[in-house]
């Protein structure tokens, strides 16, 4: 089955979302926040992390990807970006629209596909975008753009990072994070992950991205939500339940962030990534 490059530059439906404290208390469970975040899981003086962006996005994706007849088993989720705009809150109704910018033919690595969506609350003030790049590895060779290269996002040269935290994951990652909306089998069930090629079920690639935004909040944020305006990753290897996030972060002029998360054996995990805080 082709790609609809007819897609690009149309907007999908808005998908609408909606969801209460208990949902935000669990993403940020499920990003591996607990007492000592008190304000992010205790309803009392609720916070909502930034990255639970990522959740009204997911069930604005599906749609677009059966819409644009992207090839399930060869997809990758290649970077992903947020862009917050005002304080999430603590609940509510969002609305999500969905728009594919452009696609780029590389030939026999596939087709790359840019993704905006954009959500609105009840007022249509726009709260937060997600830019997702995926992957189809079956699509390529269409006879399109190649694309611009790839920007590098690297550390200065020699330079110590401003900030390093260690976070570990658990066991249970995977079985608790799938509850804020990603069911994929790949990260529950060890015969799928198995047909996949993989030792055992890996950790969803977003619940690593929300482990490094929580990372970025404690260490430049002071834990508050509303300073932390954008936020991009590119997903580099896989992370395994039970593994350890050690995620750094080295400061440029500009008030942005170099972010680089690893494992415990240095396997890059996020890189080419870039936080901007006020």
């Amino acid at each position: 089955m082709a790609l609809n490059l007819e897609m690009v530059g149309k907007n999908m439906e808005p998908i609408g979302f909606t969801y209460d404290q208990d949902d935000v208390i669990l993403y940020a469970l499920g990003i591996g926040a607990g007492v000592e975040n008190l304000d992010f899981v205790y309803e009392k003086n609720l916070k909502v992390f930034p990255t639970f962006a990522v959740v009204p996005f997911f069930p604005a994706l599906v749609p677009f990807i059966l819409a644009a007849k992207i090839n399930l088993f060869k997809l990758l989720h290649g970077e992903h970006k947020i862009i917050v705009h005002k304080p999430i809150p603590a609940s509510g109704k969002l609305s999500t629209t969905a728009v594919c910018s452009t696609v780029y033919d590389k030939g026999d690595k596939g087709a790359v596909i840019h993704v905006d969506f954009k959500t609105r609350d009840e007022s249509d003030d726009l709260i937060f975008e997600n830019r997702a790049i995926i992957i189809d590895k079956s699509a390529g060779n269409f006879g399109g753009d190649r694309g611009p290269e790839a920007e590098k996002i690297l550390p200065p040269e020699g330079q110590e990072p401003d900030f390093q935290v260690i976070h570990e994951t658990s066991p249970n990652q995977c079985a608790l994070y799938r509850l804020s909306g990603d069911k994929n089998p790949l990260h529950i069930e060890p015969e799928f992950a198995a047909r996949g090629g993989f030792d055992r079920p890996i950790l969803h690639g977003l619940c690593s991205y929300g482990f490094a935004g929580r990372a970025i909040l404690e260490s430049v944020c002071d834990n508050d939500p509303a300073r932390l305006k954008s936020f991009g990753v590119r997903f580099m290897n896989v992370v395994y339940p039970g593994d350890s996030l050690i995620t750094q972060g080295w400061k440029l002029d500009t008030g942005k962030y170099v972010i680089q998360t690893s494992n415990q054996d240095g396997k890059i995990i996020l890189g080419n990534a870039l936080a901007e805080v006020s």
